[in-house]
């Protein structure tokens, strides 16, 4: 079970408001093209696609990619507009053994309840020397993420998410080793007046896991620093680089 269900309100307020625009994407762009390597003939999964806006990244970046999109959700998926689309998750993947030259996870790595299983299941699919791409906030590293800042209460949440030691023990005990850890920086919003008024508690599984009288405090303080900063909202988030064994 992910950590909250992703029903038809999350799913809405996700499609809306989690897609970063062009600016937002250019580090994370050079970032994936460094560490995949990309090759037209490649075959990339994208792992809990949610509403595909990665799987659409991927594809337009890297012309000649095949890129597979799989979402565990029924109700992010009927907001999906990218094919193919399949139902499945990290413990039961619908693609045959050694079909893959990369996967990418973003923001999901959270959700998923057995790390070693999710390991043994990618290593499975993947073909030898292939890597694992995961975009996500780690425990204990919420610095540079502006949410935090506002939230404080939620990084409680946050820390109870798997740390980047618990993600590279699971995937070594099923033959994989780290290429790299790297945070990579993003404009999630043109300001903060703006970040304020798009927010949605919907679409951010920390804020929806805090009390409703925190998220209150939180979304107030928000809203007074967005009377007077100005500024794009610059954030950065965690790659995590693992490679399958060559066996």
């Amino acid at each position: 079970m992910a950590r909250i269900a992703y029903h038809d309100a999350d799913a809405e307020a996700f499609a809306a408001t989690r897609h970063l625009t062009d600016d937002g994407l250019t580090a994370w762009r050079a970032a994936v093209t460094r560490h995949l390597d990309p090759r037209p003939g490649m075959r990339v999964l994208d792992l809990g696609a949610g509403t595909g806006s990665w799987a659409r990244a991927l594809t337009t970046w890297f012309p000649g990619v095949e890129v597979v999109a799989v979402e565990p959700s029924a109700a992010m998926r009927a907001r999906c507009a990218f094919a193919p689309l399949v139902a499945g998750d990290a413990r039961s993947i619908p693609l045959a053994d050694r079909s893959l030259d990369g996967v990418w996870l973003s923001t999901v790595i959270h959700h998923v309840p057995d790390l070693a299983a999710a390991a043994r299941e990618l290593r499975r699919v993947l073909r030898p020397g292939a890597p694992v791409l995961i975009r996500s906030a780690f425990a204990g590293r919420h610095e540079a993420i502006t949410l935090f800042r506002f939230f404080p209460e939620a990084i409680r949440v946050l820390d109870s998410y798997p740390g980047i030691a618990d993600v590279e023990a699971a995937f070594a005990a099923a033959g994989f080793t780290t290429v790299a850890v790297e945070p990579v920086p993003q404009v999630t919003a043109p300001s903060l007046r703006e970040a304020a008024a798009g927010l949605r508690r919907e679409a951010h599984t920390p804020l929806q896991l805090i009390t409703d009288d925190e998220y209150a405090a939180g979304a107030a303080r928000l809203r007074e620093a967005a009377r007077v900063e100005v500024g794009p909202v610059i954030d950065a988030l965690d790659l995590l680089v693992l490679r399958r064994d060559g066996r």
